[in-house]
């Protein structure tokens, strides 16, 4: 009898260490499955921070810059004629400011991504093209400059609109 209790308590003991080591091996895998599950929500929830800043940023520039060419659609409207060649200079500079503060802008979209982003912000810097090549030709004086001026503003806050729906799309899906 003595025999079969010694056999039967180092059966116990052994199946108790190996079941203490199975154990500790299980939590082991689930604590880094923890900790990878949590660092990649870290990093999902930093991109998705950083993106939306990148992409507030790009739009109040553009805003900005669409509150510019108002200022030159009006001055270009109102202005007497011996100030609006001074005029249209003044603003023209602040244009080009403008025009970097936004390439900026559109730049920090292209590292943030994704594709899609990137595409529509650079479709909406493009879209300034046509009020710059306006407003020179306004500077020198053609007669149409005005109307292709005015005819660049829904294509522009099209393109910003475009750019919105690409950004919450690219927010969703982080």
């Amino acid at each position: 009898m003595a025999d079969s209790t010694f056999w039967i308590a180092a059966l116990t003991g052994g199946t108790a260490v190996l079941a203490s080591w199975v154990t500790s091996r299980g939590n082991t895998r689930a604590a880094r499955i923890q900790a990878d599950t949590a660092a990649l929500a870290q990093r999902a929830e930093r991109l998705r921070d950083s993106r939306r800043t990148a992409y507030l940023d790009l739009i109040e520039q553009t805003h900005s810059i669409g509150e510019l060419y108002w200022e030159i659609a009006a001055a270009e409207r109102t202005g007497t004629a011996e100030r609006r060649p001074a005029l249209l200079d003044e603003l023209a500079e602040r244009e080009r400011d403008e025009y970097g503060k936004m390439r900026r802008c559109v730049r920090v979209v292209e590292l943030e991504g994704p594709a899609t982003a990137a595409t529509a912000a650079n479709v909406l810097q493009k879209a300034t093209g046509p009020f710059h090549r306006a407003l020179g030709a306004m500077r020198s004086g053609e007669p149409e400059a005005g109307q292709r001026f005015h005819a660049a503003f829904r294509p522009f806050w099209q393109a910003l609109t475009e750019f919105v729906d690409a950004a919450k799309t690219a927010l969703q899906e982080v």
